[in-house]
């Protein structure tokens, strides 16, 4: 559990999450600042500082940084930490996803008044109607689709081309992970599916999703993809991928997955 409002004694050695906007601020050789609090390059003193956890057995903290200096170079999307380890990468995610929470519920959306942080949860508590806020979390799908030694890769109008990955998308109101698996790949590339099995699930703070990864086989339908959210989906060989998705990630997962589970079949 998040301790909030903590005070750091002079002197401590400890693992910096300082967040501001969204992204991190690193060192120049791309690490999480390990320091005492004074030795840190920026003016903290009235920043909200929250214990994160620990890493490495040296505690770890977040801090709400409200005024980013003007060297954009200093500050990171969290992706930066991906590729250092997943327990690093975790504690970043959790550190923007907490710092997005407190800095977008500083007020109560019921009544208005000032919102003032609970000491026994991560939560938000209004004093004068007694509205509570907790931290949000969007959950979304992956979903790799098998056929035969394919895999349904699609490249979404936000990614660059020649990079492809599994489908995705947000789980609506009142619905299951294995409902919106269904309804997702249906509605971005008119597609059914069949044999829906679960297989992990990622943290992924941009800015603040779960992550779900299922496996599928294709049941029927032509590719037709959806003009908004995908430009091109196709079928690709297991043995001839294009650029996908690291390993760091639930998505490059998936894939190898499904080239493991082509590879014992032969």
């Amino acid at each position: 559990m998040i301790e909030h409002s903590v005070k750091v004694s002079s002197g401590q050695l400890a693992y910096w999450f300082i967040v501001s906007q969204g992204r991190l601020f690193l060192t120049t050789d791309g690490t999480v600042p390990f320091a005492e609090l004074a030795a840190l390059p920026l003016q903290l003193a009235d920043a909200m500082i929250c214990k994160l956890g620990e890493y490495q057995l040296q505690p770890c903290y977040l801090v709400v940084y409200d005024d980013r200096p003007a060297n954009e170079a200093d500050w990171h999307s969290a992706r930066a930490l991906l590729e250092q380890g997943e327990a690093l990468f975790q504690l970043a995610a959790r550190a923007t996803q907490v710092a997005l929470f407190l800095q977008t519920h500083r007020f109560c959306g019921q009544c208005g008044s000032a919102m003032r942080l609970v000491n026994w949860e991560l939560a938000t508590l209004c004093h004068r109607c007694g509205h509570r806020c907790y931290p949000r979390i969007a959950p979304c799908v992956l979903v790799a689709v098998v056929k035969d030694e394919q895999i349904l890769l699609a490249r979404s109008t936000r990614h660059k081309a020649g990079f492809f990955s599994v489908l995705a998308g947000f789980v609506e109101s009142a619905e299951t992970l294995e409902q919106a698996a269904v309804r997702e790949v249906k509605e971005e590339v008119g597609v059914d599916i069949t044999n829906l099995h679960y297989v992990g699930s990622q943290p992924w703070p941009f800015p603040h999703s779960l992550m779900t990864g299922f496996l599928a086989d294709y049941a029927g339908g032509e590719i037709q993809c959806q003009p908004e959210e995908i430009a091109e989906a196709y079928w690709c060989p297991l043995d001839q991928l294009p650029e996908t998705p690291g390993l760091q990630t639930l998505s490059g997962q998936l894939i190898a997955l499904a080239q493991a589970k082509r590879l014992a079949k032969n």
